[in-house]
């Protein structure tokens, strides 16, 4: 199999033109043309997730996030980002980035995997976004919302997220004493929706990257769970493996063995 064949089934899934204006998915470094010895699954890219999938025999690394944002004039090995490019360019391994076109289907998208795992039914996008649901005849846009069969208080609600999220730490808004039953969520930096959460009467809305003033957006209007960034994505790892298994069954992906989370609790 060619690295070409597992990128044009990847873009099947979440096709380039889903992901945001900011946004640089697709494939990063790497010959579309080269045979695949092996896939490594990662949430990040990193100088250690090169190494890894070098010792694990994989040529293509297959992230959530890109290892490149914004264009490079020079190389700079004083960056991480440029160090990173440069090994894996000498080792032959390519890197392939599914992020926000990823993060815009609902259908074996990252918010999806989310909600499954909290057990939320009756799925829906937060925010459609109706020219490229018209294009690609299913639902696209930004976030989710569902409702869990059976409501919960707010502990156990919270409880159930570190439970199922495998969190330590959640911020959160003042509890407003409601039971909790539809719940809004998205993966990663999630406070622009918060008023479409509001707005579709939401109990709960987890997701990462709430700055101190946005908390107070939330008005005692809806509870906000911040689970965390990589918290909230790390099950996309996961998914990303369901995925390429699912197709090429004789290909089954290595997870990264390196934990990329920047950031530690003390």
């Amino acid at each position: 199999m060619l690295i070409r064949d597992l990128t044009q089934y990847l873009e099947s899934i979440a096709p380039l033109q889903f992901q945001e204006s900011y946004d640089n998915a697709g494939l990063i470094v790497g010959d579309p043309d080269r045979a695949i010895s092996g896939i490594m699954v990662s949430l990040d890219t990193t100088e250690a997730v090169v190494q890894d999938a070098l010792s694990q025999g994989c040529n293509i690394i297959v992230s959530h996030h890109p290892i490149v944002f914004r264009g490079i004039k020079k190389f700079d090995l004083n960056n991480y980002v440029h160090r990173t490019v440069i090994d894996a360019i000498k080792n032959d391994i390519a890197i392939y980035a599914i992020h926000t076109n990823l993060d815009n289907v609902l259908l074996s998208g990252v918010n999806q995997k989310i909600a499954r795992r909290l057990g939320l039914s009756e799925l829906t996008i937060l925010r459609p976004n109706g020219a490229l649901e018209a294009q690609a005849q299913h639902a696209v846009g930004a976030g989710v919302i569902g409702s869990w069969a059976v409501a919960k208080s707010e502990q156990d609600g919270l409880s159930w997220i570190k439970e199922r999220m495998n969190v330590t730490v959640i911020r959160h808004t003042q509890l407003r004493s409601k039971p909790l039953q539809k719940v809004a969520l998205c993966g990663g930096a999630g406070s622009f929706l918060l008023q479409d959460a509001i707005e579709q009467n939401a109990d709960l809305y987890i997701t990462a990257d709430f700055k101190y003033h946005e908390f107070f957006d939330a008005d005692q209007r809806i509870l906000v769970a911040d689970i965390g960034h990589y918290e909230s994505e790390f099950y996309t790892i996961e998914l990303l493996a369901e995925i390429v298994t699912d197709k090429f069954p004789n290909f089954a992906p290595h997870y990264t063995k390196v934990n990329t989370n920047p950031v530690r609790y003390y």
